[in-house]
């Protein structure tokens, strides 16, 4: 009787009224950005603030050995254009030496390692293995490739005119100091140095195109040209524009190569733009002038990343 009583009660109860107004939720307060505070710190201190100070610098007659640096504006980059210059020769050599390695090393760390990547996606004894062995070169630094191939290159002692020799080959090329072969030499190192690291970018993408794509290919009767050209091309997208954009910035800014193997010759024809700006900036002491140079190729890259950025957007 009394438990009747009760559930009386609680069903005539008066329901109790519903808040006034939206119910606000507490957002995220300052945790998103405590946890980037340690990124921020380093951004700003060793990107943002050295890109600021180098603008400044690139408007100054910067000699760091002497204590006055006048301002001169923006004359350190009309110098860049002005043929009677003394760098403007120099300056405009090195670009076309570092557009001479993008053009011709581009398409080999594009193409080469996806067609590795195409292999190593296969299943087959030794997979692991063959992964290691291509990705195991780029774990080295640049200084260890170069002192090596530097040494392997050597026209009068090097190990690879001795083999050529050893076959029956001319043995006496000029792998480090005479053209076309200078550019030969580090168009090959750096795609037997690289070609491991967009190897491996292109398996995880390979890896994350539906299996189900290629089983409805092959229902429709499409070939191994039509899965890599209609289902293989597409998906890897996302990971072609980042390959293609990452070894553009990377082979445009080679130095170590050209620096160790070939250190610039023969005379300075493989000496790239970055080679040059250091050599203008530390050898030199004309950090101003070194710095107008730098801006100027990071705008040309922009224009570049830009137009590939492009090429690359997605259709609706």
């Amino acid at each position: 009787m009394v438990e009747q009583t009760v559930r009386a009660e609680s069903a005539t109860a008066a329901p109790e009224p519903a808040p006034a107004g939206p119910v606000k939720r507490r957002g995220p307060g300052a945790t998103p950005y405590l946890f980037l505070l340690p990124y921020l710190l380093l951004f700003v201190t060793f990107t943002l603030v050295p890109a600021v100070y180098g603008l400044w610098v690139s408007l100054h007659e910067w000699d760091y050995l002497l204590p006055g640096k006048p301002f001169v504006g923006l004359d350190n980059y009309t110098a860049l254009f002005d043929s009677a210059s003394p760098v403007f020769d120099f300056f405009w050599q090195s670009m076309e030496a570092s557009g001479i390695f993008t053009v011709f090393s581009v398409p080999l760390l594009v193409v080469v390692p996806l067609g590795i990547a195409l292999l190593l996606n296969r299943s087959f004894k030794g997979r692991t293995f063959f992964r290691a062995v291509y990705f195991a070169p780029y774990v080295l630094g640049v200084a260890v490739i170069g002192l090596l191939w530097r040494f392997l290159l050597d026209p009068n002692l090097g190990a690879v005119n001795s083999l050529l020799g050893a076959i029956g080959l001319p043995d006496d090329t000029a792998w480090t100091t005479g053209l076309p072969w200078a550019w030969i030499s580090l168009v090959g190192v750096t795609v037997w140095w690289t070609l491991g690291f967009n190897a491996v970018i292109y398996l995880a993408g390979l890896q994350d195109i539906p299996r189900e794509l290629y089983d409805a290919a092959k229902v429709d009767g499409g070939g191994r040209w039509a899965e890599f050209r209609h289902v293989t091309l597409p998906g890897l997208r996302p990971v072609l524009l980042f390959v293609v954009i990452n070894t553009v910035l990377a082979s445009s800014n080679m130095f170590g190569q050209s620096y160790l193997i070939t250190q610039g010759a023969p005379g300075v024809e493989t000496r790239t733009a970055i080679m040059y700006i250091a050599e203008e900036g530390l050898r030199g002491y004309r950090m101003g002038s070194a710095s107008a140079m730098s801006y100027l190729l990071t705008l040309a890259l922009l224009i570049i990343s830009m137009t590939i950025f492009r090429l690359f957007r997605t259709k609706d």
